[in-house]
């Protein structure tokens, strides 16, 4: 029988860039540099790190409560990096979490967990940070950490759904539009349900369209080009996307004044401005003005 351990993958986002802009011997100094420098940090929180594969770092620990203290650490720290005047790279990081039963072979690790964080980094944002629900069981609440929701998550390769939370981090974030999980919602932890289908109905006033997968990216914007149309003058020409991306209906918000999102069945509402989330099951996306404005455009959506 294997171990029991929270399982932490990180990786450099627009490393691919770097190397071109910097060259490859730069290029790799500064990705060797941040390698070496999140290694640091996860071993002064308690973690273990297997492995260093290029751009991205593989780590364990033996409790979620050390595993996320470190990820959060990690996401803060180089957010002031970034910041930096003299930093040599915009390279942000994207991490995924997962707790479960691993096996240990000739200084490797191998589970169902491994696989799962790494999935979950690949399917993260940059300067996101995506944990399964096992990896945040105990852990302590925290100031300015919120667990909010996305719901079951196909994960490629993997027959069950994956009950996913984003973790905010960003001490100066607005908590007005994020949820705080007093304890996790066990709603979302059904195996065969998987709120992220093939296909995404959306809907306003009488205009009704469905958009499969496969016919993705689409636009929501004011002017007749765009997919689907929402002729409100608070709507941007065009004013949001929706992407198919590793299994994810992801919305992008592209205009000035930003997206609100709310899901049916609870928790706060989600500002997005110039950012992104993964929609899932149903709910309702407010473009231009928050849901308080009751004559808002409101275009309600719904996976299946």
């Amino acid at each position: 029988m294997g171990l029991i351990r929270t399982v932490v993958f990180t990786d450099l986002f627009g490393s691919i860039g770097a190397f071109e802009a910097l060259g490859n011997a730069k290029a790799t100094q500064v990705v060797t540099e941040v390698t070496s420098w999140i290694s640091t940090v996860i071993e002064a929180h308690g973690g273990r790190v297997v492995k260093i594969l290029g751009d991205g770092v593989l780590a364990l620990f033996e409790n979620n409560h050390q595993g996320i203290s470190a990820v959060i650490e990690i996401q803060r720290s180089r957010l002031k990096q970034l910041a930096h005047p003299s930093g040599a790279s915009r390279m942000p990081i994207r991490i995924g979490v997962a707790t479960g039963e691993v096996e240990l072979v000739d200084g490797d690790c191998y589970g169902d967990a491994v696989n799962v964080a790494a999935r979950l980094s690949d399917m993260s944002g940059p300067q996101q940070i995506w944990a399964s629900s096992q990896s945040l069981q105990d852990v302590p609440q925290r100031s300015g950490v919120h667990f909010r929701t996305l719901g079951p998550i196909s994960i490629r390769g993997r027959a069950e759904s994956c009950t996913v939370y984003q973790i905010d981090w960003q001490e100066d974030v607005s908590t007005e539009f994020l949820t705080m999980q007093a304890e996790l919602d066990s709603s979302f932890d059904t195996p065969d349900r998987d709120a992220l289908g093939g296909q995404i109905e959306l809907s306003w006033l009488t205009t009704r369209m469905t958009f499969r997968s496969y016919e993705l990216p689409i636009h929501i914007g004011r002017v007749p080009q765009a997919d689907f149309v929402v002729t409100d003058p608070r709507v941007s020409r065009t004013h949001a996307r929706i992407d198919w991306r590793n299994g994810s209906f992801m919305l992008v918000d592209l205009s000035s004044y930003g997206c609100w999102v709310r899901f049916s069945g609870g928790g706060s509402d989600l500002l997005l401005r110039r950012k992104e989330c993964v929609l899932h099951g149903r709910g309702e996306i407010s473009l231009g003005s928050s849901f308080a404005d009751l004559s808002a455009a409101t275009v309600m959506f719904s996976l299946s």
